[in-house]
């Protein structure tokens, strides 16, 4: 893969940019609400809310191409589709160039749509099978009030001649059906900078596509960047394209940013343990080298009932007693610990702890057994032994007797705000310096 070419600085990019950011999102939450079952509609009864974005702080400058890095469900896309407006947000506001996207008519929110396009991660999906390249391509112009084919066509060859679909005349009149993985993205790209956006939104623009044409997309993005002196917010899971397409990367968990910085600096120093997971996690291109991958345990959580404290604490080997330890991270250990054990050995310490069940409402305290402290007691001192070396050791504050059984009491939790940590912003404890902007 080639190397990521120099952004360049004010004086060279010229007069004309804009000073301040393009994009500046204060508070953004995107929440959606569940649905109960029938008895809970009917009694009016919260089923609760996913929480898909919650309290994104970001600035985008003019120029620059800004990532969006983390696993599926950490927020990403349904960041990108607010920027567009296509999911509503809940609190906090947009704004683009002054105008807060969330006060806007639908309306004029369409016509805003001129400036900010996004660029969907399947071109099969986005293209409409039965539309000829030349009308999809030219069909945005029609939306926006364009009415001579002729003009549009002569717009459409323009945007497929800067995409590099070249003779055009080859490509005006073929359907997506005959067009190869490359050259579908090559006309979602010519669809989305033919109304001359500022900024670009594109969500995993190459993930569908074959490695050999990947590096190909980027750099057409990146040449797309320094002629028409385009913005992009680049969406992706993968830290190596990321690596070399963006200026700044935020990585995101549980619809939360919890480390922003300059790519050169996420790389060289990273803060966040789960961006020191991500990192660990990029393959190896040398087959003969191993490495160790330490990746996080167990699975992201369920975003509708998220982790007191730190979201990430339950998956951390850096945690700590003030991470937001809670009843349903006695429950994983206790279970991870039976798997442990055989079927005898587990039918006898089951019937002495009793249900877990109760567990599963986040709690700073959980009850545990049945059989009496003493033997609750010694239950949890074998568990430790097998895994002393586990976070959740640190959480727990004391364990005291409560009738049939003991009572786990643990540390005050902390939900950490984003705070400067040398080059980066953190959202860490091991980092407690005073909450700052990005």
């Amino acid at each position: 893969m080639p190397t990521k070419p120099e952004t360049p600085d004010a004086d060279a990019q010229g007069a004309g940019v804009e000073a301040g950011p393009i994009i500046d999102v204060r508070g953004l939450a995107v929440h959606y609400g569940l649905r109960g079952g029938s008895l809970a509609r009917l009694f009016g009864r919260d089923a609760g809310v996913v929480k898909a974005v919650d309290g994104i702080d970001l600035t985008l400058q003019p120029g620059e191409v800004v990532g969006l890095v983390g696993e599926s469900g950490s927020g990403k896309s349904t960041l990108g589709r607010a920027l567009l407006g296509l999911a509503p947000a809940t609190e906090g506001s947009i704004r683009f160039r002054g105008q807060d996207l969330a006060t806007l008519s639908r309306r004029r929110l369409r016509d805003l749509r001129r400036h900010i396009q996004m660029v969907f991660q399947d071109p099969s999906a986005a293209l409409n099978p039965a539309m000829t390249v030349e009308v999809a391509v030219g069909d945005a112009l029609r939306v926006h009030g364009m009415r001579s084919a002729t003009e549009r066509r002569a717009k459409v060859v323009d945007a497929l001649e800067r995409v590099g679909l070249s003779p055009v005349e080859l490509f005006l009149e073929k359907y997506p059906r005959d067009l190869s993985g490359g050259q579908k993205q090559r006309v979602v790209m010519a669809r989305a900078i033919i109304t001359g956006p500022s900024v670009l939104v594109a969500d995993e623009p190459i993930s569908m596509l074959d490695m050999s044409v990947r590096a190909k997309i980027l750099q057409l993005m990146l040449d797309l960047k320094q002629d028409l002196g385009l913005t992009y917010v680049y969406i992706t899971h993968d830290l190596a394209s990321a690596k070399y397409f963006c200026d700044r990367i935020a990585i995101m968990y549980l619809g939360r940013i919890v480390e922003i910085g300059p790519t050169e600096e996420i790389f060289a120093n990273p803060r966040h343990p789960y961006t020191k997971a991500l990192l660990r996690a990029i393959p190896d291109p040398d087959p003969g080298r191993q490495l160790p991958r330490d990746l996080p345990r167990g699975e992201v959580p369920d975003a509708a009932a998220p982790p007191l404290g730190c979201a990430f604490h339950p998956r951390c080997t850096e945690a700590v007693a003030s991470c937001g330890w809670e009843s349903r991270d006695l429950r994983t250990l206790v279970e991870a610990h039976w798997t442990r054990r055989t079927p005898e050995a587990f039918e006898a310490e089951s019937a002495s702890v009793g249900s877990l069940d109760h567990l599963d409402r986040p709690a700073t305290s959980a009850t545990l057994g049945k059989d009496g402290p003493e033997a609750i007691k010694g239950f949890l001192d074998q568990v430790r032994a097998e895994a002393p070396d586990d976070p959740i050791w640190t959480g727990v504050q004391t364990i005291t007797d409560e009738g049939s059984g003991v009572r786990v009491h643990f540390h005050e939790g902390v939900d950490p705000a984003l705070r400067r940590a040398g080059g980066v912003d953190v959202a860490c404890v091991l980092y407690p310096e005073e909450p700052s902007g990005v």
